[in-house]
């Protein structure tokens, strides 16, 4: 993981207006897990922008997981928007949320927009796969 101990002191990527030490550092150490969907979704889009790809991996279901997973370092991941959540909640097993993430190769600027599709296994969210 590419990510420094200052980020712990910074405003979390997921946007959610906490700083990581008290939100998606949590997920990522494994000390927490996701309580929804979304929760999952958000610790997911921080992982990727702070390198994070054992996390990714982990967090993957395994009835879709890759082997490994490489992260493209040259992608600089600059903003989260979620448009739905559907489902996904503290009380189900299956959930989506849509999102647009942001982000930059070389200075030029991208759009991932994406449905990922969320499940729970054994009482832990996972995600699924993405349209």
């Amino acid at each position: 993981m590419k990510m420094n101990n200052t980020y712990n002191s910074a405003s979390c990527p997921c946007e959610s207006g906490r700083v990581y030490k008290s939100c998606c550092s949590e997920l990522h150490s494994g000390r927490v897990l996701a309580q929804t969907a979304l929760q999952l979704m958000r610790s997911r889009y921080s992982a990727f922008a702070l390198g994070n790809a054992e996390y990714l991996v982990k967090s993957w279901h395994p009835d879709t997981r890759p082997a490994s997973l490489i992260i493209d370092e040259t992608q600089h991941w600059i903003g989260l928007k979620i448009k739905t959540v559907s489902h996904g909640g503290a009380k189900e097993d299956e959930g989506s949320v849509e999102f647009v993430a942001r982000y930059k190769v070389q200075g030029k600027a991208h759009r991932l927009q994406e449905n990922s599709r969320f499940r729970r296994l054994d009482g832990q969210w996972y995600y699924f796969d993405g349209k």
